[in-house]
């Protein structure tokens, strides 16, 4: 049971670490009738902010909190919006178990539970990439 103990700090550094390399940029660029449409200034924001760029771009929103928008604007075009709402439903983080049973020569039980790491709490997940249609005036 001792060693149970001195190994939990160790255990839950590791989990928390998993989600370190990740890389959670968005690439954001607009189109127009299916050509690449640089230069448009967009603001892109979601629950842990939000950010100003010129496309194309990529953009750390902090991971996922609430829904993403994406509004941009450029001369000689309309301003469009892009919005995504992450599902509700999907699961996010990692779940760490921990249990406790007997052990020895008796008949062991044991109890667990899960905690969610991870996450803001809102979900699912953005998409990587996100293209904005841009209409002609």
């Amino acid at each position: 049971m001792r060693y149970l103990i001195l190994a939990l700090p160790l255990a839950l550094a590791a989990c928390a670490s998993m989600d370190a390399g990740e890389k959670k940029g968005i690439t954001i660029e607009t189109t127009s009738r299916q050509q690449v449409v640089a230069g448009a200034s967009c603001v892109v924001s979601n629950g842990n902010g939000s950010w100003q760029v010129v496309t194309p771009a990529t953009v750390d929103t902090g991971g996922v909190n609430g829904d993403l928008r994406v509004v941009c604007n450029k001369s000689g075009y309309r301003t469009s919006e892009f919005l995504f709402r992450p599902s509700a439903y999907a699961s996010s983080g990692t779940s760490l178990g921990i249990g406790v049973g007997g052990g020895g020569r008796r008949v062991g039980g044991g109890v667990g539970f899960s905690l969610p790491l991870g996450g803001n709490g809102g979900g699912g997940s953005y998409p990587s990439q996100v293209a904005v249609e841009m209409s002609p005036m």
